[in-house]
């Protein structure tokens, strides 16, 4: 069964390594122990995102209702012969991880399914669930049973989640719009996105890091790295975003290079190692 389960944590590595560098970097930096329990949620939660989001050729509502009916099933007999749900069930076990999240989870995927357009009310229960209830997750999984300190770190947590999404809809309104039909941003048009529009989502999106940052600085120290280096790097791709039109941001998808992302890592660790994070 070790190797079962070895085996099945690896899987959900290899996703985590082929779909995202920057947060493969972010979990290299966390303490090891850390290490299979993250991968384990991100494979997870990125096999749902590829559902909605590329998986054309098939019924993706019908593809959706399996994972999710096999993702309660695995934690219910604690073991699925599907490798990225068998890690992800031994994750919620282990660290004791609320239902009511992965229930928003998935609905928040499901309302991927559908064309409709995002009011304020629609636009929170989508972000609290694709993004806020990962954070949690994962701050279940640092917090390793601490419920005082999970306690104090819950609105920060969501904070990061909630600012992590809404830069990936500035960075993916091109894609989002083109090729699934979505704007997430409520009462906002495509084709009258302008830089009003832009700055005042900015704004928001300001806050939710600030909030962000004042959690990371009373994250364990086998964590706070790694949460950091993730942080640093949405937030330089938040600045490079703020930093052009709108026009810009309606045409193409904005990154950051790998060899900027390198190079955080490197900063990151010169200010975990002096204490100054």
């Amino acid at each position: 069964m070790a190797l079962f389960d070895e085996t099945s944590y690896k899987c959900s590595k290899l996703i985590t390594q082929q779909y995202s560098t920057s947060f493969t970097l972010g979990i290299k930096t966390l303490d090891k122990k850390f290490h299979y329990p993250i991968y384990g949620i991100y494979g997870f939660v990125r096999f749902a995102d590829e559902i909605v989001d590329t998986f054309h050729a098939h019924n993706k509502a019908e593809l959706l209702d399996d994972f999710e009916a096999c993702t309660y099933e695995a934690i219910q007999k604690r073991i699925s012969l599907n490798p990225v749900l068998h890690s992800f069930q031994a994750v919620v076990h282990a660290y004791n991880i609320d239902l009511s999240y992965i229930d928003a989870f998935l609905k928040s995927m499901r309302m991927d399914l559908l064309d409709q357009r995002y009011d304020k009310d629609l636009y929170d229960e989508y972000i609290y669930g694709s993004a806020e209830v990962v954070g949690l997750m994962c701050l279940r999984v640092f917090c390793e049973g601490d419920e005082a300190l999970f306690d104090k770190l819950k609105e920060p947590a969501r904070s990061l989640g909630a600012a992590f999404q809404k830069v990936n809809f500035l960075r993916d309104m091109k894609s989002d719009y083109k090729e699934r039909g979505r704007v997430y941003f409520p009462k906002i048009d495509f084709a009258s996105f302008d830089n009003d529009c832009k700055a005042a989502i900015e704004q928001d999106i300001r806050h939710d890091f600030d909030e962000a940052y004042k959690g990371i600085l009373q994250l364990p120290k086998s964590a706070r790295m790694g949460v950091y280096l993730a942080y640093i790097y949405y937030l330089k791709l938040f600045r490079k975003i703020q930093h052009l039109p709108a026009a810009r941001i309606l045409s193409e998808r904005v990154r950051v290079p790998d060899n900027t992302k390198l190079a955080l890592l490197v900063g990151s660790y010169l200010r975990y190692r002096f204490n100054t994070i």
